[in-house]
């Protein structure tokens, strides 16, 4: 691929970030522009009906399973549409196994409920983190340990492991299946049934050809808002180029590694670490550092990440998957010539699964800003608790708002596509966000569904009662007290995601 126009931009270290990648942007492809112009006509057809249900989950993603599993347990009839053959989406198929914060600052879990379980239900050999008793610990010799394993940030010693991704896909599958949830593989969803401004139901392709399942409630939990688009909801696309959240990429892992020997080698030899980092982008001119994984034998990738391309462009996401099946190969032939632990290092696995950061965001009755930050406010409709960004920061209220659309009936989204401004996407889109906010929407499709209402009549008590009866962590609004003098963002500064 010739590279010449290409541009990185590098991405240094800071307290605000501990594990860097360059960013690069290309208006190139590896294929030319493509000649298809014109439209073709569709003959009118019936199609069948493939189920009926009470809720639809369309995505078996973070979210999905999560919303999934809530809404089952509400006795709800219900059905998670997935196109790929697993459930778990970027966390398991996308390899994001690194689970991101899910402690406040000071060691208390927040994203509990649904996270809280599937975790404890994997097996001890399938998490990798520190013990309970060290989450919001200061000393400088466990955070610098723990930073360099995901789990340290800003001095401080946090809830985010790393997982094993097969057992979490088996995890997930087993948890819906118990809850009585039709899972339905192999199928991709390709339009909303809409009827007087409301969605009744969504028309899927699978190898039985075009078909159909009809729901009392629809949850949209694509990533992308790809139902609530083309169902006419009214979304925002904002892009920042060069922005890490707004990048791609293709996740890879490569085996046959000893991370302990490359963590000493990062840790204690800066200057080696620091020619290394030169020596990688002289020669292969995007470049990336591993992450470490559930295991000491393997080491896991999550760039270099690609900017300028849309994941909502076919054209895009395949330039994508080429440079990074590209990147796996040439990062592999690097480390194994040049990283102490890598001397035996093969090519273990590409993701399934594109690594998107960001498409759409529903434009919905609440909205989640950076303005509200630093207030720490118990919204009235909370559905669950996201830890901040950084220390200066008290954790945030998810309003169950930002997950209901303006106008659209009988929907509710979640995952990293709800309601929020391009800042606050930056964390709302985590992990351990998408398994709140699609526990959250389960929750109020199956009392929707239930009550035979519209998902924005549920009663905000009777959601928040749900969902602490099934483990989330909701506080009530007559609790709030503000912490606008304390955790205030002094010099205004935004500060940045690592991934």
């Amino acid at each position: 691929m010739d590279d010449r126009n290409v541009s990185v931009k590098e991405i240094r270290q800071s307290e605000n970030r501990f594990l860097s990648s360059d960013i690069f942007e290309s208006g190139q492809h590896v294929f030319p522009r493509r000649n298809g112009e014109g439209v073709l006509r569709e003959e009118a057809r019936d199609i069948p009906l493939y189920h009926r249900c009470d809720v639809l989950v369309v995505g078996g993603g973070p979210s999905g399973t999560a919303a999934a599993l809530a809404a089952a347990r509400t006795g709800a009839e219900v059905v998670v549409l997935e196109r790929y053959n697993h459930l778990g989406g970027l966390s398991t198929g996308g390899v994001v196994i690194w689970i991101d914060r899910m402690t406040d600052w000071e060691g208390r879990q927040v994203v509990r409920g649904f996270a809280e379980e599937a975790i404890g239900r994997l097996p001890p050999e399938a998490v990798a983190g520190p013990d309970r008793t060290l989450w919001g610990v200061r000393d400088p010799d466990l955070a610098k340990y723990w930073r360099l394993r995901t789990s340290a940030f800003h001095g401080i010693v946090t809830w985010a492991p790393t997982i094993d991704p097969e057992r979490l896909k088996l995890t997930s599958q087993e948890m819906l299946i118990e809850a009585g949830v039709r899972i339905v593989f192999h199928s991709w969803a390709a339009m909303p049934v809409v009827q007087d401004g409301a969605v009744e139901g969504v028309i899927f392709e699978s190898k039985e050809g075009r078909q159909a399942i009809m729901a009392k409630v629809v949850v949209d939990c694509t990533g992308d808002g790809d139902i609530f688009a083309r169902a006419g909801a009214s979304f925002e696309a904002d892009i920042e180029e060069g922005d890490v959240h707004h990048s791609m990429n293709t996740g890879f892992m490569l085996g046959g590694v000893d991370m302990e020997t490359w963590l000493t080698f990062r840790g204690t030899e800066e200057q080696a670490f620091a020619d290394f980092n030169t020596l990688g982008r002289e020669q292969l001119g995007f470049f990336q550092t591993p992450y470490v994984s559930w295991r000491n034998d393997i080491a896991l990738f999550l760039g270099p990440r690609q900017s300028g391309l849309s994941a909502l462009n076919v054209d895009d996401m395949t330039e994508v998957e080429i440079r990074s099946h590209r990147f796996m190969q040439s990062h592999c032939e690097f480390f194994r010539k040049h990283a102490p632990g890598f001397k035996d290092a093969y090519m273990l696995l590409s993701a399934p699964q594109l690594g998107v950061r960001h498409t759409r965001r529903l434009a919905g009755v609440g909205r989640i800003e950076r303005s509200q930050w630093g207030s720490g406010a118990i919204q009235p409709d909370e559905v669950g608790v996201s830890p901040s960004v950084s220390p200066k920061f008290p954790v945030l209220s998810v309003p169950y708002g930002a997950l209901v659309p303006l106008r659209l009936n009988g929907l509710l989204a979640a995952g990293r596509h709800i309601s929020c401004d391009a800042n606050s996407h930056g964390f709302m889109r985590e992990i351990p966000q998408c398994w709140l906010t699609g526990q959250a929407a389960g929750a109020a499709a199956g009392i929707a569904a239930n009550r035979g209402v519209t998902p924005r009549d549920v009663e905000i008590a009777e959601l928040q009662s749900t969902l602490r009866a099934q483990g989330a962590f909701v506080r009530d609004a007559a609790d709030c007290h503000s912490s606008e003098d304390r955790n205030r963002d002094k010099d205004g500064s935004l500060p940045v995601q690592s991934d």
